[in-house]
C-alpha cells in the first residue's frame, strides 16, 4: 500500500471555498472513480494555518495513474473546478509526496 500526503497552501481569504469545493465536488468525484481518502486536516496548532491536508490511500502507483486520469479528466470535475477558481485560484502552492509504510508502521 502507498499514501499520497497532500498539503495544499491556500489563497489567502479562499479557505471556506476550498472547503465548499472539497465537500461538494471532489468528496463525490473522489467516492465515483474510487480515491480512497485515508483523512483530511486542518491545523489546530502550529504556523501555517491556512493549509489544507490530506492522505490518499494507494494499492500500486499503477492505480494512482489510472485512477487519477480519470478523476482528472472528468467532465464534471474539469467544470467544478473552473466554476470554484472563476473568482481567482483556490490555492497558491501544492505539495505531493508518495509515502511507503516503514515495516514497522502500524499504517501499512
Amino acid at each position: 500500500m502507498l499514501y499520497e500526503y497532500r498539503r495544499y497552501e491556500v489563497t489567502p481569504g479562499r479557505k471556506p471555498d476550498l472547503d465548499a469545493r472539497f465537500a461538494n465536488l471532489t468528496l463525490p468525484l473522489w467516492e465515483k472513480h474510487g480515491l480512497r481518502g485515508v483523512g483530511l486536516f486542518d491545523v489546530e496548532i502550529g504556523t501555517m494555518t491556512n493549509e489544507l491536508h490530506y492522505l490518499l490511500a494507494w494499492e500500486s502507483l499503477a492505480e494512482r495513474e489510472q485512477v487519477q486520469k480519470a478523476f482528472l479528466t472528468d467532465p464534471e470535475w474539469v467544470n467544478g473546478r473552473a466554476e470554484t477558481e472563476a473568482n481567482g485560484p483556490l490555492t497558491q502552492r501544492i505539495h505531493n509526496q508518495i509515502w511507503r509504510p516503514t515495516p514497522y508502521s502500524p499504517l501499512k
